[in-house]
């Protein structure tokens, strides 16, 4: 077993910050989290997703709300960003770049992602942001969640979450989080 295994099956983090001391690497603190916060929410049980291909297998109430993230890097490490967008559509990374003045973007590594949101592929998620204590992580989210609801993981890739977008993204802001809107 490799060490980021090990460490997911610890017992969860316990966090402090200005969102109080609370386990975000599990669905039950992300609920909490969000009930915390007056936001209002519903969930989805369903069999672990690990990609979008895994979906067509899981019956979803608003399959056309549900999220897909990226997790991306500069080529020098330097700067970190997590994308999501409608799980129907593709990002460009090429053009993503070019709009965003960015020289080359590469996928993070399973260890960036362990050592910056505390998180293990398959299971990324906005949420996992707020484990992100120094934000080197900048937030891209598509525009069409602004006034829509957002289907994301609380963390864990058994459960979809389903919230408004503009309550996630004034969560991930509170938190000091850098989030920009993107139209694609």
């Amino acid at each position: 077993m490799n060490i980021l295994n090990y460490l997911y099956l610890m017992e969860p983090i316990r966090l402090q910050n200005k969102f109080g001391e609370i386990d975000m690497l599990d669905k039950q603190g992300v609920y909490d989290c969000l009930r915390d916060h007056h936001i209002d929410f519903e969930i989805t049980d369903h069999a672990p997703l690990f990609s979008m291909d895994d979906k067509p297998n899981v019956q979803l109430p608003y399959p056309e709300w549900d999220a897909k993230n990226l997790f991306i890097r500069d080529h020098k490490r330097e700067h970190y960003y997590l994308i999501t967008i409608r799980g129907s559509k593709r990002v460009d990374l090429k053009q993503f770049c070019k709009d965003h003045k960015l020289k080359k973007i590469s996928f993070g590594s399973e260890e960036e992602l362990w050592d910056i949101l505390k998180i293990k592929p398959g299971h990324v998620s906005p949420f996992c942001l707020l484990h992100d204590e120094d934000r080197k992580v900048h937030y891209y989210i598509d525009a069409d969640y602004e006034n829509n609801l957002i289907g994301i993981h609380p963390n864990q890739n058994d459960t979809t979450v389903w919230l408004q977008g503009k309550e996630l993204v004034k969560l991930i802001e509170e938190h000091g989080t850098i989030v920009e809107y993107i139209t694609l």
